[in-house]
């Protein structure tokens, strides 16, 4: 996150502190423009404050972005960890907006069936509530997650930009251990939450949506989903990572999360946890827990395999297939909350509009 941090500093966080606290005005700007006749004068100057020297070389080699005048005009200097940390909470909840808003409209507008608009579970303003649901849980989603951006930018994790630090067999190896050290923490904690006196309190606001649509993936009470994003955090503090696999991967994890709630059900493996297995998590809620596999859910015993009418478009939307998911859906729901009222669901009347 060092990277993106000083990319973000270039282009506006400078300016913004350099204007919200300006230097005082007792030191001469003749002094600093005096160390700083030019962009590279600034870059250099810039990344001395900020102790890291590589991290801006990279951003102005490769990206071409160079640190303004604003780097040296501030009180709030680039190495104050108040002012990253502050930083790295914006980055994460205008990033974490962005992903959001760009990859789960390509997904609804291309991806999505309209026709689940006509299930029988599909609630009334559905995607509204979603993407409420997903504004309200992200900033406080991004406080929790500052910290952790925070202790890494300031070089207590195992983050690397070099290659030859840990070998070119290690930056391919980097990726699966990634993948199946959060598959397994991932599956744990998102069990966990299903605990009776867990989930009504913090799982159960993304199961209101028995039908999700692609803006569901986001939709969780904001502790919930820092919970199951701390494995996704706590990796680089254990295991090297390098920054640029990290940038990729924090970007797949949250496209991750959009596939699998976009009904469109094209993983039919025994392997790959697709939007089909995750569909029965929505549905039977107790099945299911894995992220990315499917391995965790065999071995612990809470796999279910995905009914094989959902892989077929004229099966996958019939009414026999409704009604059979209803009727243990609602036998379902009465032993895990109790109570369905705090459901609205679409009109029929709505439903055949649509």
């Amino acid at each position: 996150m060092d990277i993106v941090l000083s990319v973000f500093d270039n282009l506006f966080f400078d300016r913004f502190y350099a204007t919200l606290l300006p230097l005082a005005s007792g030191i001469s700007l003749d002094t600093l423009k005096n160390n700083a006749t030019n962009l590279a004068g600034a870059a250099a100057i810039a990344a001395t404050r900020l102790n890291a020297p590589i991290v801006n070389d990279i951003v102005s080699e490769y990206l071409g972005i160079e640190p303004t005048k604003y780097a040296l005009l501030s009180q709030w200097q680039r190495g104050d960890w108040e002012r990253q940390a502050l930083s790295l909470g914006l980055i994460t909840w205008i990033f974490g907006l962005l992903i959001y808003f760009v990859f789960a409209t390509v997904s609804y507008v291309f991806i999505f069936d309209k026709d689940t608009f006509k299930h029988p579970k599909f609630l009334k303003n559905q995607i509204r509530q979603e993407i409420n649901q997903t504004m309200w849980s992200l900033p406080i989603m991004a406080i929790f997650t500052a910290p952790f951006f925070t202790f890494e930018v300031r070089g207590y994790s195992y983050l690397y930009q070099n290659v030859e630090d840990y070998g070119k067999v290690y930056m391919w190896l980097q990726f699966p251990l990634f993948l199946m050290f959060t598959d397994f923490w991932i599956y744990l904690i998102h069990r966990g939450l299903h605990h009776p006196r867990i989930y009504k309190t913090l799982h159960k606001p993304h199961h209101k949506w028995i039908m999700p649509t692609p803006y569901a993936s986001h939709a969780f009470h904001p502790l919930d989903g820092f919970l199951q994003s701390v494995p996704y955090h706590i990796f680089p503090f254990i295991f090297p990572l390098q920054k640029f696999a990290y940038i990729g991967l924090f970007m797949f994890i949250n496209v991750w999360t959009i596939m699998i709630h976009d009904g469109e059900y094209v993983a039919n493996s025994p392997i790959i946890n697709g939007a089909a297995c995750h569909t029965m998590h929505h549905l039977y809620f107790n099945y299911n827990y894995g992220q990315y596999t499917t391995l965790w859910d065999r071995l612990l015993g809470s796999y279910r395999k995905p009914n094989m009418e959902l892989f077929y478009k004229e099966t996958k939307m019939a009414t026999k297939e409704w009604q059979k998911q209803v009727a243990e859906m609602e036998k379902v729901v009465k032993d895990v909350e109790g109570d369905d009222s705090f459901r609205e669901y679409a009109s029929i009347e709505t439903k055949k509009a649509k």
